[in-house]
């Protein structure tokens, strides 16, 4: 039997079958500790001597209430909720440091204070005195939130059964310690321990619970990964520290549509909902440039309006470079290759830039044909025609393949004074005002917009 690992990367998670100074999987040093085991568990004579209880077994065609859930007034945390707040839901919020969850979770608990739910706010990072200087820069003194400034969990525990609030907000869970495990707060096992129990009080008592998670520097969840699966919604807040947006993303949801996103503007007064968040991320297209180029994108269930911007120059000596911001590398390199074999459009000897304007993150494959409209466009420096958007699917052999919601991002296009849309062939465009030119590949593409094949 192989033995079982006892060793663990605070960093990164990853586990090993003894110490070791440099974690391999993330490169860090000094980050290895020894996990200790909640429990030993039972051993076989006990188990052979003391039988469980039975579990009562249900039809599969039994009938639930419908859930009831709890809205906060915050139209864009609601939408990534799946509609509010489930009761017993455990969330946890992710981010990088500084860019606003902190905030955005104390906006809020206020909110659902306002509606009639007993919230408790704990914190783990601050004083009362910091939390209640943030509330009063919000507008929110007066707010009716309980507030606390506690590590221990047991204490926290104890605590939330005497108080019994609705909603318990945990900032964060990896400042959380058990005194039952032997290792230092922010550990493997401590915030395993720390997730298990909270997320146990959430089912048991009813409460929902957001737990508030730091990010390593690849931009994940610190801790083991087994967290993200005992929660229920797992919510990333993004952006950039030059833009004012923020993008709250669902990339786990029971209880609603993943990949769903709110939009919110930081302002000198907190986080603030963006009702259009299509017009927010588009650019001034009345004096449309070389190398700029609308996509109509879907994020969850919201159509959503975006700009790729690209700059292609020629490269000094050497290697040449290839710079994405807001889109996955890989697939760049994947388009400018379709381009080089399909179209005979090279693009050796010439660095490549691609921009999505915005601080916004796009995983569509529908992106593809704006990219290659985008390249091609500064390439040959010429501007596309005002009032178009693109979007489509691109294959190795150059072929475009359709791509789902066709009709909803024209309706957002035409909404937003778009009249003209390229798409690929088969797609169900529906009936809309937008003027629809379908191609069947990427050299058709090409031979449409620069008079080339």
């Amino acid at each position: 039997m192989a033995k079982e690992a006892a060793f663990s990367c605070n960093a990164c998670g990853a586990v090993y079958s003894k110490w070791s100074g440099r974690c391999d999987a993330c490169g860090e040093w000094n980050t290895i500790t020894e996990d200790v085991p909640l429990s030993t568990g039972p051993g076989k004579a006990a188990l052979g001597a003391r039988r469980g209880a039975a579990v009562r077994l249900s039809a599969l065609s039994g009938t639930e209430a419908p859930v009831r859930r709890a809205g906060s007034g915050l139209g864009e945390l609601d939408r990534v909720l799946g509609g509010g707040l489930v009761p017993g839901s455990a969330v946890l919020v992710g981010g990088d440091p500084g860019i606003g969850k902190s905030t955005l979770l104390l906006q809020a608990a206020a909110r659902f204070g306002a509606a009639g739910l007993k919230v408790a706010y704990i914190s783990g990072e601050e004083a009362t005195a910091q939390v209640r200087m943030r509330a009063a820069r919000l507008g929110l003194a007066e707010a009716p939130v309980m507030l606390a400034a506690e590590t221990n969990l047991r204490n926290i525990l104890t605590t939330l059964e005497a108080e019994a609030p609705g909603l318990v907000v945990i900032d964060s869970v990896q400042t959380m310690w058990l005194d039952t495990v032997e290792s230092a707060p922010g550990s493997v096992s401590q915030v395993r321990a720390a997730a298990h129990e909270l997320v146990r009080f959430a089912k048991s008592r009813g409460a929902a619970v957001i737990l508030v998670g730091h990010v390593t520097k690849e931009g994940q969840i610190a801790g083991p990964r087994v967290v993200e699966h005992m929660v229920d919604t797992v919510l990333y807040f993004e952006g950039e520290r030059g833009h004012q947006f923020r993008i709250l993303r669902a990339v786990k949801n029971r209880f609603g549509p993943a990949d769903e996103i709110g939009v919110f503007e930081m302002t000198g007064d907190g986080l603030t909902e963006v009702q259009n968040p299509s017009a927010l991320f588009l650019g001034d297209r009345e004096r449309p440039a070389p190398g700029t180029v609308v996509f109509a994108g879907i994020e969850g269930t919201r159509p959503l309006l975006s700009e790729f911007q690209a700059l292609v120059s020629p490269a000094p000596a050497g290697q040449a470079r290839r710079s994405v911001v807001g889109w996955d590398g890989g697939r760049l390199a994947m388009i400018l290759a379709v381009l080089e074999a399909r179209c005979g459009i090279p693009f050796a000897g010439l660095d490549v830039y691609l921009n999505v304007a915005g601080g916004l993150r796009i995983a569509e494959p529908a992106a593809d044909l704006a990219v290659a409209a985008a390249l091609l466009s500064a390439r040959e420096d010429i501007a596309l025609p005002s009032g178009t958007v693109i979007f489509g699917e691109i294959s190795l052999s150059g072929a475009l393949r359709p791509v789902g919601q066709t009709e909803t991002r024209l309706k957002e296009a035409e909404k937003l004074g778009f009249k003209a849309a390229f798409v690929p062939e088969r797609s169900k465009t529906g009936d809309s005002g937008v003027g629809v030119r379908e191609l069947p590949d990427l050299a058709g593409l090409v031979g449409d917009m620069f008079g080339a094949g």
